[in-house]
């Protein structure tokens, strides 16, 4: 970076005027200690006060990021490299082929359907149609299983709350059926209707931020209002938990499935074939993982990690289906069991080996048959039918777009299916893993992407380049090799994605997310830090080109460690974080997530530590912190953006207090909210664009880096 760029840089951040956020004198108290919260008022997310605040937060960073020169050059190369054609893997139901498509720039994915595998495909379903601006996005699709309907479900403006709507196979038009207010729910057919769950209609003004409890799910026939809707479960005495149907393709068996209290589930079954037939509770411990893979009559395979912390297929009898009874199928292996799917009769299981996937063939006796030849490493993830023959994969790594392969499973062959054509030269780029010592000693694998001839093979020739440091550690969520177009324009400045695998993941299996959960999430933080400290000892990168980013769990991620160490990073990226850990269960779905972090009324030490690594309640005056791009959206009611609120505005109060007592110009720490947008899923390609021209932009401008065409 040059004293030039350098200086033009802070000067404009020295002249920034933060929007004044006015304090209360909202004081907490935890098991005695008292704690301030004196911007409690934005968590009103709906009141005029916080709508002036907001409205000027996005004035000033709008102001900021149009004027970095390249802003626009960089957006207009994000958006030729995703305009291209985009194919999901198809799928057979009832006797046509469905799959999804983006034509290149369209907002959201159309859902085709076609008689035969290559005949000529036809719009089925156009999510692209129920918007102007394509913030409605498609959910899920779920097939009857007579052959009737479709039921499809949709989110607006990025929101969790689903809708149903039906489409009549026979002549491809909605029936009147509509339902409201679903939520964390597929549609699960029995005969000529379907179960679904969702909550009670919520507060109108707070359909985004309350606490959603009491979780119902219901029963809708076919032609009758929601209103007359049965209620088929509901559990009043454990209000803070999920439950969901879900019922075979042969309508035999019915599953219940209940969870929120902790990292698994519950599982219950009814045999259908037996007339008034009753649910029977299988499991008991919602610490583990139970989930039903297919059935033969009265045995059910399923996928567990009870007993089994890198989880295993067993199977039970539903005439004796207590947990002690259940048999091994294929036992727990060295690497962790991430996906598994029946296909043609036969088991396709996906392990995590070092974060990156290898597929093997079982048969349902649970013999090995072969392994499944993947072009190199990276990710997968199967498509078939339980007992159709066909089977497809698509298979993606760093440097890799989306590629769908036909696999004869009997062969084990693959055959080239659909391949994107992306405007860039993918043997210009490359990736490599690396393994380096967290604080405490432990092993961790991170990943490096970056083009070709940078220099970066040899540690003696190797100059400092920016670096794209992301990473998430929690809830069981590996990450793993994949394709993102928008990565490419940083790459081609000479830049280093690096991604990652954090512990609290599931990259090793249940004892790694264990280890950066409740009491050990500061191994998480360590792991991170110490990924950015082999970085730049290792010369792949300086404390000046160094960008920390991690969205939710992975924004709290961040979050913690710009204000545990400040002055390793250059930039910093907490997109739509859980930044307040005293109060994260007190809106929406946040009681969920206590598995994970625990709560702090569940006791002093727990409150203590929470408090001890929470990004809001350890920022300080006095303290120089990174070039900050916060980012969160108005209908985000996974983590509500009173998180990011709260934090942006007590950071810039301690950014403006440190730069009175410093010649030196402080880097800018801004918010960014977006409009009709939520917690990310669904978000229309339109958005996602600017917002990763806006976060790429500010990491090069404030890296110093020049941008070359």
């Amino acid at each position: 970076m040059t004293m030039a760029i350098l200086a033009t840089n802070l000067m404009q951040a020295q002249s920034l005027q933060y929007p004044k956020a006015v304090k209360d004198g909202t004081v907490d108290d935890y098991f005695g200690t008292k704690v301030a919260d004196p911007y409690r008022w934005l968590e009103n997310d709906t009141s005029a006060q916080t709508a002036a605040w907001v409205e000027a937060e996005n004035r000033v960073t709008s102001d900021y990021l149009s004027r970095i020169p390249f802003r626009e050059k960089l957006l207009k190369r994000l958006t030729e490299l995703s305009n291209y054609e985009k194919i999901g893997a198809p799928r057979k139901r009832h006797g046509k082929w469905y799959f999804y498509k983006n034509n290149g720039l369209q907002n959201q994915y159309v859902m085709y359907q076609m008689d035969e595998l290559g005949g000529t495909p036809r719009v089925f379903l156009d999510p692209n149609t129920l918007s102007t601006d394509g913030t409605v996005a498609l959910k899920g699709v779920y097939f009857s299983n007579n052959g009737k309907w479709a039921a499809y479900s949709i989110s607006r403006s990025g929101s969790d709350w689903q809708e149903f709507y039906v489409i009549d196979l026979k002549t491809g038009q909605l029936t009147q059926d509509h339902i409201e207010w679903a939520k964390f729910s597929g549609a699960a057919w029995q005969g000529d209707g379907f179960y679904y769950s969702a909550y009670d209609r919520p507060t109108e003004g707070k359909e985004f931020s309350n606490v959603n409890a009491g979780h119902k799910i219901y029963y809708h026939k076919m032609g009758t209002p929601q209103s007359q809707d049965v209620l088929f479960y509901q559990n009043p005495t454990q209000p803070m938990r999920f439950y969901t149907a879900d019922v075979n393709e042969e309508e035999t068996m019915m599953y219940l499935y209940e969870s929120g209290a902790g990292a698994g589930n519950n599982l219950f079954v009814r045999d259908l074939r037996q007339k008034d037939a009753q649910f029977i509770q299988l499991t008991d411990n919602m610490d583990y993982q139970y989930n039903p893979i297919y059935n033969e009559g009265d045995k059910l395979y399923i996928y567990t990690n009870y007993g089994a912390p890198k989880g295993r297929i067993m199977t039970a009898d539903i005439r004796k289906p207590g947990v002690n009874d259940w048999q091994v199928l294929v036992p727990e292996q060295q690497n962790m069991l991430e996906g598994v799917d029946v296909i043609n009769c036969q088991l396709i299981l996906t392990y995590n080996q070092d974060a990156s996937n290898h597929a093997y063939v079982y048969g349902l006796d649970g013999s090995l048959r072969h392994e499944v030849k993947l072009p190199m490493v990276g990710s997968v993830g199967f498509t078939g039918d339980e007992k159709q023959p066909e089977c497809f994969y698509t298979f993606t790594s760093f440097t890799m777009p989306g590629t769908i392969y036909r696999y004869d499973i009997a062969k084990n062959e693959s055959t080239l299916y659909a391949q994107p054509n992306v405007k860039f030269r993918q043997q210009d780029y490359e990736s490599q893993q690396l393994f380096f010592q967290s604080k405490d000693g432990t092993r961790v694998p991170m990943f490096i992407t970056y083009k070709r001839g940078e220099g970066l093979e040899v540690r003696g020739k190797r100059k400092p380049r920016p670096v794209f440091l992301y990473g998430y550690g929690g809830f069981n969520i590996a990450l793993g090799p994949s394709f993102s177009a928008v990565r490419i324009p940083f790459l081609e400045q000479g830049g280093i994605y690096a991604q990652v695998n954090l512990r609290g993941g599931s990259e090793y299996g249940e004892e790694w997310h264990l280890a950066g959960t409740k009491m050990q999430k500061q191994n998480v933080f360590d792991d991170f830090i110490s990924a950015a400290e082999y970085l730049i000892k290792e010369g792949y990168t300086s404390k000046e080109k160094l960008a920390i980013v991690g969205g939710s769990n992975g924004g709290l991620l961040v979050g913690a460690c710009m204000t545990q160490r400040p002055d390793l990073f250059r930039v910093a990226i907490p997109e739509v974080g859980v930044m307040d850990m005293l109060r994260y269960h007190k809106f929406t779905i946040g009681w969920n997530w206590a598995s994970d972090y625990g709560t702090s009324e569940d006791s002093k030490e727990m409150f203590e530590y929470l408090r001890g690594y929470s990004p809001l309640h350890n920022l300080k005056k006095g303290t120089a912190y990174p070039a900050t791009l916060v980012t969160t959206a108005d209908h985000d009611d996974r983590v509500v953006p009173a998180h990011s609120f709260k934090f942006a505005a007590t950071l810039q109060e301690c950014q403006t207090a440190t730069q009175q007592t410093t010649k030196d110009p402080l880097p800018p720490v801004l918010i960014r909210i977006d409009t009709k947008a939520g917690h990310g899923g669904g978000k229309p390609l339109a958005k996602v664009l600017e917002e990763q021209a806006d976060i790429y932009s500010f990491i090069l401008y404030n890296m110093g880096v020049k941008y070359k065409k």
